[in-house]
């Protein structure tokens, strides 16, 4: 059996106090809990599942909030320690009631059925205990007319009667879902007319409800401490996700979607703090690297895994693998995502999650929906789609990428990398904008996987798409995930060395970082860092305006600005000197006002200018109007390597006011170039630069 009902639990519970309170005021909360129970509007499929138990449970609150409403108009009503005691105990069991009614009415209803012998069994324990409860409650010693101390007798009568029912039509629906996802796991495809039936009886008749569905069940996911009963969850999404394409037809995002990912690109920006250095998105579950860096757990944990020992931000080896939860940052992010209207919780999974287990039926379902999308691109149903529907099934092949590593590889098996690229093109930008973002999206979520980096550098038109939609596309969600894109794929040196070779794809980037929205810039930012480690690229990126687009960053995005600075310089020789010359003051401010990192990276970025451009950049530097001071200041207050360059750099700022030559000349005789403004070493021609 792919899944077994047993494995299902219900989620945690909530816990719950009665007020302390010894007067009246207590019989007035309850007659409230009762009318809120009673006001309850179950979803349709809710009351077929559960309709005789959850109809029950809440008309012997009704006939509760008639008592209490009775106590309440007592004259003179003498109330003793077990009369309170027994309503204490009733407010807290009320609050349970109606928590257990709010969780199944509102949460997923595939979940609701394969646990419905458990919710049963749940509100028949609890009407035991209102049982119970009624056994002591002191009816006779309090001055009550003979109707409500029938009432009485007859809720209790009614509590004690109660048995958990389950109705056979229930039990077969259940039945055949568990065979569905039995046939899915044994590779059989279910059939079209057993999965209308079953949908249709649980009310999920669109793509709508069915992306409503999934969210449920990923919320599912998330209350529950059961490893089985996580992967039994996820089993579900699978079929809820090949079902939804089958019988509905792909789509595209529901207006709750669109909102989010517009919130997250172009029209609000994501402080930089909070986003994962490598995937570029929001962090959900920030942790911290052996180098004391912050990265998104799932990112850092998926390079690890890959095989690397390094921190991707700094290049260190790490000296251990374990990764530490930054609680205060996640604080952080979670009071933003509020502020924002942003859901926070983690993005859902599919065939694996946390410790890498795999559900079997949700990976063949996976399958069976790659399948099914990719043939209608292929048009193997002799069916032309409309750019509307190769939209929707664009889409959902974009959604499906961003799960998991198996629904990657799947996508990327099946063929659907060249397809996507043909949708790259500025015509496809202009005749439907959303399928170009849908095109490129899906591409950058294939490509986190390590073997599509391949796949999508050997697909035949892929560079040119993507550096197509960097420099043209159709908005700026295109632009920025085409960036992003060349950030994923440069990870690996070799195809770092073959993109930096693309003068579209290095104007493209530099042309984003100058002129994008703030999203936009950073993605492209975090591209031409990642080309920068390779020395050859960086003289491409110097005759591409990298370093003049750095420096008229600076002032906006200052860390950005001033690590791509360092990374060129360093690696760049003399002549991203040169072309840096003019940064210097900005360079000045960063180490005045910038944040601690920035400062650090200015601080270095200064020590290889010097050495690299001798004494006129010194010089330069030196007329700053109290850099001195800065410097003595970073070296008293800042990181250790800041500490370090701050000494290193005033121990040149010494020489050079001494007379001496603290230049290193890798090598180069100089001569001078004269500009507007001053006079730069540029190297001649004892050592060339790579072009």
């Amino acid at each position: 059996m792919a899944i077994s009902p047993e494995t299902f639990t219900t989620r945690k519970r909530r816990s719950f106090m009665s007020p302390k309170v010894n007067d009246l005021s207590l019989l007035y909360s309850l007659l409230q809990l009762t009318d809120q129970i009673s006001s309850l509007n179950l979803t349709n499929a809710a009351s077929f599942l559960l309709n005789r138990v959850s109809s029950s449970t809440i008309r012997k609150t009704q006939l509760l909030g008639v008592v209490f409403e009775e106590l309440l108009r007592v004259p003179n009503l003498n109330p003793n320690s077990v009369f309170f005691l027994c309503l204490e105990e009733m407010y807290i069991l009320l609050h349970k009631i109606k928590a257990l009614i709010e969780d199944f009415s509102s949460g997923s209803k595939f979940s609701l059925l394969m646990q419905i012998e458990t919710v049963a069994d749940n509100f028949h324990r609890l009407i035991g205990e209102l049982s119970t409860l009624l056994d002591v409650f002191p009816v006779k010693q309090l001055d009550l007319n003979d109707d409500v101390r029938e009432l009485v007798v007859l809720i209790r009568k009614q509590c004690s009667e109660s048995k958990p029912f389950i109705g056979d039509e229930q039990i077969k629906l259940r039945h055949d879902v568990v065979t569905v996802l039995d046939r899915i796991k044994n590779e059989i495809v279910p059939e079209q007319a057993l999965l209308s039936s079953i949908f249709e009886k649980l009310e999920i008749r669109d793509s709508s409800s069915c992306r409503a569905e999934i969210e449920s069940l990923e919320e599912e996911i998330h209350n529950r401490h059961e490893e089985q009963s996580k992967t039994d969850l996820v089993a579900l999404i699978g079929l809820v996700r090949f079902a939804k394409c089958v019988l509905f037809g792909a789509s595209t995002p529901s207006q709750r979607t669109v909102t989010l990912r517009r919130n997250q690109s172009s029209e609000l920006a994501i402080p930089s703090d909070y986003r994962c250095p490598i995937s570029l998105e929001l962090m959900r579950d920030p942790v911290v690297a052996a180098t004391g860096q912050t990265y998104d757990r799932v990112s850092i944990k998926f390079w690890m895994d890959s095989g690397h020992n390094t921190c991707p931000k700094t290049g260190q080896t790490l000296s251990h693998t374990d990764l530490i939860p930054n609680r205060v940052l996640r604080n952080m992010i979670a009071a933003w995502c509020r502020e924002q209207k942003i859901p926070f919780e983690a993005e859902a999974v599919t065939g694996k999650f946390h410790g890498g287990v795999t559900n079997k039926a949700a990976m063949e379902a996976t399958r069976m929906t790659v399948s099914f999308l990719v043939n209608k691109l292929k048009g193997k149903d002799n069916v032309n789609l409309s750019v509307e529907d190769t939209n929707g099934v664009v889409y959902e092949l974009r959604v499906l990428a961003k799960t998991d590593s198996d629904s990657r590889a799947c996508i990327a098996e099946a063929g659907a990398i060249p397809l996507l690229v043909g949708f790259l093109d500025v015509g496809s930008g202009n005749l439907n904008p959303s399928l170009q973002v849908n095109a490129v999206t899906t591409i950058l979520n294939l490509s986190i996987l390590e073997a599509n980096k391949t796949r999508i550098m050997e697909t035949e038109g892929a560079l040119n798409g993507v550096a197509e939609v960097l420099i043209s596309g159709a908005t700026w969600e295109a632009k920025a995930n085409a960036a992003a894109t060349v950030f994923s794929l440069s990870g690996v040196p070799a195809h770092r060395k073959r993109l930096g070779k693309k003068k579209s794809v290095v104007s493209g980037l530099v042309e984003l970082a100058r002129c994008g929205p703030e999203g936009a810039r950073t993605d492209a930012l975090a591209a031409i860092l990642n080309l920068a480690a390779d020395r050859d690229t960086v003289a491409r990126l110097v005759e591409g305006g990298a370093v003049h687009m750095a420096a008229e960053v600076m002032a906006a995005m200052p860390e950005e600005g001033v690590t791509i600075l360092e990374a060129v310089v360093k690696r760049g020789g003399l002549m991203a000197v040169a072309a840096a010359y003019a940064g210097i003051k900005r360079l000045g401010a960063v180490l005045r006002e910038g944040s601690e990192r920035a400062r650090e990276s200015a601080a270095a970025t200064l020590v290889t200018m010097c050495r690299k451009g001798g004494s006129e950049v010194v010089a330069e530097l030196a007329a700053l109007p109290g850099v001195e001071r800065v410097i003595w200041e970073l070296m008293a207050v800042g990181s250790v390597r800041g500490r370090r360059k701050a000494a290193t750099l005033l121990r040149i700022l010494r020489r050079w006011a001494a007379g001496l030559d603290d230049r290193d000349n890798e090598g180069l005789s100089t001569s001078t170039m004269v500009t507007s403004s001053t006079t730069v070493v540029v190297p001649t021609s004892t050592t060339s630069i790579a072009q």
